[in-house]
């Protein structure tokens, strides 16, 4: 989350992002489904807490803390749906691909919350000081994207067109010409 705050407000530097720094992204979302998979897994094969495949996919249906364990399945159908349109980002519209990748912030408060309620781990002071960081981060990432992010849009008109292969990018129009009657 933190890593696609900072490409979208641009504060890493620069007008467009590098691709490498996009790769960096559809690594890190690739590995947090991987990693919110293996801990499903996990959690279906603890004989401690006893879940079934039901209590980690089904919200409230967990008999151990049910309330925080909704948090968490609600935030894992939030993250594979952006998983999903992410990968078939070419082949859907461009709307519905923003719209579903701005759920990534419920996916954030969503796990942050299912953090602090589910588990014992969550009282130990190094996550409470991680916490702090990272929310700190992402309070202010959020912050300078509403105020930055409008201006950032209004000051360079850009069109979209199309790449072979990869989906969209945006360009910067710096002059229009004139070649003949019909073409520009």
């Amino acid at each position: 989350m933190l890593w696609g705050l900072l490409l979208s407000t641009r504060v890493l530097g620069g007008r467009t992002a590098p691709s490498w720094l996009l790769d960096v992204h559809r690594l890190l979302g690739g590995l947090a489904v991987v990693f919110t998979g293996l801990h499903i897994t996990g959690l279906v094969m603890d004989k401690w807490v006893h879940f079934r495949c039901a209590d980690v996919l089904v919200p409230m249906a967990a008999s151990y803390r049910p309330g925080a364990a909704a948090w968490g399945v609600v935030a894992f159908y939030f993250l594979a749906a952006i998983q999903i349109t992410s990968l078939l980002k070419s082949r859907i519209p461009e709307a519905l691909w923003r719209w579903v990748h701005r759920t990534a912030f419920a996916v954030f408060v969503l796990g942050t919350v299912h953090t602090f309620t589910a588990g014992t781990d969550a009282g130990g002071p190094l996550v409470r000081w991680s916490a702090a960081v990272i929310a700190g981060a992402f309070v202010f990432l959020v912050t300078y994207r509403i105020a930055a992010g409008h201006r950032i849009t209004k000051r360079t008109p850009a069109v979209t067109t199309p790449r072979p292969g990869r989906g969209f990018n945006r360009l910067t129009i710096r002059e229009v010409r004139r070649e003949t009657e019909d073409a520009a």
